[in-house]
């Protein structure tokens, strides 16, 4: 597998361009909205790619992936499989859908109703295997062995990362000047994605993790990937055991090292995202936001007088626990 590059980046911006919803950005003014927490000469910008097709930033990568397997002849008719009930997998079943091909999507059997539901809508094959997301993966591993179904990846994969990346390209072209862009960690594919493109254009990347979902800043400690524990309110999205070679490759080349916040803000964020924005987001979206209003690890990093986009990447959530006080998200 070959290192994730800027040409990488740029291939995938023409291969999904009208394939994919632009991003809108909108301004964050110091201390809007009442309770607000952004800090005074921060100008912050929210890239609102929930708004994205299935609901995440997921779409550009699956997109691109399946794209350029159909560009090489290399997209089987049997379709595209992925061990995957989060936003990894409704992204691959909606463009294996625009695509044209099948997409069979193994999942444990205690995945929810609502997810098995979601994914069929988008006419995936669901296949429910095992009680853990491990045996979902190996039973992934052998359909596409046995029937010679493309395998897919949520995250680990440079044509998922690259399309991933395209987010980065749109964010500047709306934000001329922008220093920092910040975006949230689980496995690292949108962070190794936007930071080869950032790097391109003197553009730094913070990535953010929860405190209790290490795998990125537990790789830049022993110098590899490694397994890690996982446990935070935003696992759901950010809860990969295990950061790719390609986030931890972006995160050396780039000189800023993962901003971790603990679970507290990451739902005090979400909740000040609905209270003053109206905007129901994940609780990986939050946690790239919880960086900038509230983590002091994030102090040192974000310039005040800087132009800095937060990417709020996803949305797919249950609202229903927004409509309470602040802090009880």
């Amino acid at each position: 597998m070959h290192p994730l590059g800027h040409d990488d980046i740029k291939a995938a911006t023409d291969r999904i361009a009208g394939r994919v919803r632009p991003v809108t950005v909108v301004p964050l003014g110091p201390g809007e909205s009442g309770q607000a927490r952004v800090p005074r000469g921060r100008q912050v910008h929210l890239a609102l790619e929930f708004m994205q097709h299935t609901g995440s930033f997921k779409a550009r990568g699956a997109q691109n992936f399946l794209q350029a397997h159909r560009e090489t002849g290399t997209l089987p008719d049997v379709g595209v499989t992925i061990a995957s009930g989060g936003n990894a997998g409704l992204a691959c079943a909606w463009a294996a859908r625009r695509q044209g091909v099948p997409a069979t999507v193994f999942l444990p059997a205690t995945a929810p109703g609502v997810k098995v539901a979601k994914l069929r809508s988008y006419g995936a094959d669901v296949r429910l295997v095992g009680t853990e997301y491990a045996e979902a993966q190996a039973a992934c591993a052998e359909f596409a062995a046995a029937t010679g179904a493309l395998a897919s990846h949520a995250y680990d994969h440079p044509l998922i990362a690259a399309g991933a990346g395209t987010l980065l390209e749109e964010i500047r072209d709306r934000v001329p000047g922008l220093d920092t862009v910040v975006v949230a960690v689980g496995g690292g594919g949108l962070f190794a994605g936007v930071a080869t493109a950032a790097r391109q254009h003197g553009i730094r990347t913070v990535p953010v993790e929860p405190s209790h979902c290490r795998a990125l800043g537990a790789a830049v400690e022993a110098g590899r990937p490694v397994d890690v524990a996982v446990d935070s309110v935003a696992a759901d999205s950010l809860g990969a055991r295990r950061a790719s070679a390609m986030a931890l490759h972006a995160v050396q080349q780039g000189g800023v090292g993962p901003v971790t916040v603990p679970d507290g803000e990451i739902v005090r964020a979400r909740q000040e995202l609905w209270d003053h924005h109206r905007l129901a987001v994940e609780h990986a979206a939050a946690t790239a936001f919880a960086a900038v209003v509230a983590s002091p690890d994030a102090g040192h990093r974000l310039v005040d007088g800087e132009r800095i986009a937060v990417v709020l990447c996803g949305a797919n959530t249950d609202p229903s626990d927004l409509t309470g006080q602040p802090g009880h998200g």
